[in-house]
């Protein structure tokens, strides 16, 4: 997309019609993709309407050159000029005052900017760093993930995406740093907002979590605490876990045998993802008074895979026990212990009603 073609655009947004501005406009145009470009044009419209909705004032109450200079060169930090060494963030951060100090902007401006566009990321902390680092978040924040959204003026956001496309722009920024951090590692430490994009990438396990990295810090800590409840150290072992801790109703306990994202079936036809959902369909099998017996039926270990069957007969829960196979998946967790990755004790039986209907089982 040529400039002259986006000049336009520039005037329809009211963008600050200014020389450095102009000059940032037209370089985030031709460094990077359309979708970066037109996600940085957005968020400092977006940013300008917070302001606005907070009843702050342009020149008297905050910079908005300097809020749009940080909001277009903002994401700088994901193009071929801006792929440095250092997370994607900082690295725009140090490309950005590079090109604003070439063209004469004061060292104080700049360090704002700076402080804007590598603190982006940085919840809690952009918001206490002055009024243009706020306000770039902010519009950030409403362009990537609709944060604040209900804030804007009626029709702003329609306006502007017919001007801008979004070109799904969130998931094509997201590859666009998995892309960087895949080739340069050290760009994703796994504490940082990269690091836990690339975890996403890459197999389970193969990207370090806080545990993993305190228990290779070398001091010998142990867990203690909630972190220090023991693990199923085998795949067998998660359905005896499992089974005492419902007895002993420690919710927990029962969900340290659940990844995260792992899917429950408690009934037939109901599926449970995520710790949230899977911690309330549990709470009730315990506040029911359930009991559970597990007998393995087959098992089947690939590595850090695990496929398991159980019979499983649920009592406590109606007039008569109700019997079910189960259909299990484990994986090996970066701790060594075993935890679901799938729960479903009615996999290959989808008979609504009746007495099956009404047990939750591992």
């Amino acid at each position: 997309m040529s400039t002259d073609a986006l000049l336009p655009v520039f005037e329809q947004l009211r963008l600050p019609d200014t020389g450095v501005a102009r000059d940032a406009y037209a370089y985030v145009a031709g460094a990077t993709p359309d979708f970066v470009f037109h996600h940085s044009v957005r968020s400092y419209v977006f940013a300008r309407a917070h302001a606005e909705h907070q009843g702050l004032h342009a020149s008297t109450d905050y910079d908005d050159e300097l809020l749009f200079l940080s909001c277009v060169l903002h994401d700088i930090g994901v193009s071929e000029e801006g792929n440095g060494d250092q997370r994607f963030e900082v690295d725009g951060a140090d490309t950005a005052a590079a090109f604003l100090r070439e063209r004469g902007v004061e060292e104080r401006r700049i360090a704002i900017a700076w402080d804007a566009i590598a603190l982006h990321t940085s919840d809690g902390i952009a918001a206490r760093k002055g009024t243009v680092v706020a306000l770039a978040q902010a519009g950030i924040g409403t362009d990537i993930l609709g944060i604040r959204r209900e804030d804007l003026p009626p029709g702003l956001a329609d306006e502007v995406h017919a001007l801008l496309p979004r070109m799904d722009l969130a998931y094509a920024l997201s590859d666009a740093i998995v892309t960087q951090a895949k080739a340069k590692p050290h760009k994703a430490s796994p504490l940082t907002f990269p690091g836990s994009l690339l975890r996403h990438h890459l197999p389970f396990g193969a990207f370090p979590d806080w545990y993993e990295l305190l228990a290779a810090a070398g001091w010998g800590d142990k867990p203690v605490g909630i972190s220090a409840r023991r693990r199923a150290e085998t795949p067998e072992q998660v359905g005896a876990m499992f089974m005492e801790y419902l007895e002993a109703g420690d919710i927990e306990g029962m969900l340290t045998l659940y990844e995260p994202n792992a899917h429950f079936v408690p009934t037939p036809g109901t599926h449970l993802v995520g710790t949230a959902p899977i911690r309330k369909g549990l709470q009730e099998l315990i506040d029911t008074g359930a009991r559970l017996e597990l007998e393995l039926r087959d098992i089947r270990q690939v590595d850090d895979i695990a496929l398991v069957s159980n019979t499983a007969t649920l009592t406590g829960v109606g007039s008569e026990p109700v019997v079910s196979t189960t259909t299990e998946i484990l994986r090996r967790q970066p701790d060594g212990g075993w935890a679901h990755v799938v729960d479903d004790p009615f996999f290959g039986h989808r008979r609504p009603g009746g007495d099956a209907a009404s047990a939750r089982r591992t």
